[in-house]
């Protein structure tokens, strides 16, 4: 049986609803896309039977990914192999600056402010959306001064806001929900801190544990971090536990990598029937 700590994050990852084809594009992100090529789905199955979840439900989230262009599919002879296609590529690598390398902006001590009339066209508020702009109030976009202004904005009516350090902070929760995300950092280092704790008492992983916990802990983060505008820290909350969401994900990481490693060494199987090479370069994650 695995360690309680481990147990006690698998319980949490069963206990939300099914998510399976999203820890599979965790899975390739994280582990499989560092050491290219395609993987052998018998590798997918080997890690998924430790998250006891069913081949018949795996198999069904590839077909799924497959047909939705997330994942590309080749045979040879009765064996498949599986690699992300193009969409999937580029969805990995824009979250993996996040996860791997945050960088705040520089703090200017302003927002750009832009103002967006009800009638502009759906196009420019989604540009300004996925730019990392906050709504703070309706038709109102704002983001730290300085940053990139997505195209769609060019031509919008900007203003600059500047005010007290509290009055900025009070916009920024605003503008991006950060108590909602607080509580959803907070959450993560519950579930996942009692791990590092156990490891650092001296308990063990053997090499599937170690890569089940490692891909559970990017995917959880994922789901966080991407909601995260990344902003300077002095207009976030304080204390901010984002600060220690991120020091845990990294400390863990660093813990996990080699055994996990070594299960990818041993049954990360290439198309060409031999293990995928190992990356030496992941060593750079989370040393921002």
């Amino acid at each position: 049986m695995s360690p309680p700590p481990l147990e006690a994050i698998l319980g949490h990852v069963r206990a939300e609803p099914s998510r399976t084809w999203s820890i599979i594009i965790s899975f390739f992100g994280d582990a499989i896309v560092p050491r290219g090529g395609a993987v052998w789905l018998g590798t997918l199955l080997g890690f998924f039977k430790g998250l006891d979840v069913a081949e018949t439900v795996v198999r069904s989230a590839m077909s799924r990914l497959a047909a939705e262009d997330w994942l590309t599919r080749t045979r040879q002879g009765r064996n498949s192999y599986y690699h992300l296609a193009e969409r999937g590529r580029e969805t990995f690598a824009q979250a993996a600056q996040r996860i791997y390398h945050h960088r705040p902006p520089a703090w200017t001590g302003a927002f750009d402010a832009f103002l967006v009339e009800p009638a502009a066209r759906e196009a420019v508020r989604e540009a300004l959306d996925q730019a990392g702009f906050g709504v703070p109030l309706p038709g109102v976009f704002v983001a730290p001064q300085g940053g990139i202004i997505p195209q769609a904005g060019a031509n919008l009516p900007r203003l600059s806001l500047s005010g007290t350090p509290d009055a900025l902070r009070e916009l920024a929760a605003r503008a991006w929900k950060l108590d909602e995300l607080g509580v959803a950092y907070a959450r993560f280092c519950a579930v996942f801190g009692p791990l590092e704790a156990a490891l650092a008492q001296g308990a063990q992983l053997s090499s599937l544990e170690s890569i089940m916990a490692r891909v559970l802990l990017i995917h959880e983060y994922r789901r966080i971090v991407l909601r995260d505008p990344v902003l300077p820290p002095a207009i976030l909350p304080a204390p901010w536990s984002g600060d220690e969401a991120r020091r845990l994900c990294a400390a863990l990481y660093r813990h996990l990598l080699s055994p996990s490693e070594r299960w990818l060494d041993q049954h990360a199987i290439g198309a060409n029937g031999t293990p995928l090479p190992a990356n030496p370069e992941i060593t750079s994650r989370f040393k921002d």
